[in-house]
């Protein structure tokens, strides 16, 4: 990292303010096509971490979710009881247990995500190209900064960015 003049850090924490202004109205409109699931935002959250990144156990998924695990345990009993996932046995440890999501939770995350893809593409459409194009870099920039930073996730990776499978949750 290069060093940086103390002008040009209040630069970047202005924009980095902004940037963090914006990311959280943005969340707070996509929740509302959420809420249009009937899972809780805890459950839903989880679940992203289980469908986009396949069968976790859950010492990692409530790492990956920033809770303990006896709170991270109650979140998947609550996904279990909707049939929206299942625990199964480690393959390679009979004692650990692996947490993994059933057809259902995966149709109804896709299609969430369906639903807040289409909400933001909607607001977008009202852009020009050349403002979709900025966008478009401004995002692709993001991902490279968080990619780039060690410390962007609890589990030392950020659990929403696209190069998991699957994309984004």
């Amino acid at each position: 990292m290069m060093p940086v003049t103390k002008a040009k850090q209040s630069e970047i924490e202005a924009l980095a303010d902004r940037l963090h202004s914006t990311a959280i109205h943005l969340l707070r409109l996509v929740r509302v096509q959420d809420a249009k699931s009937g899972i809780g935002p805890a459950q839903l959250s989880a679940l992203s971490v289980i469908v986009f990144g396949g069968p976790i156990s859950l010492n990692d998924l409530a790492r990956a979710e920033q809770v303990r695990p006896p709170t991270m345990s109650r979140i998947v009993d609550g996904l279990e009881a909707g049939g929206l996932a299942r625990r199964r046995a480690h393959p390679d440890d009979r004692r650990a247990v692996m947490i993994e999501a059933t057809e259902k939770g995966t149709g109804i995350l896709q299609k969430g995500r369906k639903l807040r893809v289409q909400f933001l593409a909607s607001h977008l459409a009202g852009l020009s190209g050349a403002e979709r194009d900025h966008i478009a870099r401004a995002v692709a920039a993001l991902q490279k900064a968080l990619q780039t930073r060690p410390d962007t996730h609890a589990s030392g990776k950020d659990q929403n960015l696209p190069q998991r499978r699957g994309g984004t949750g």
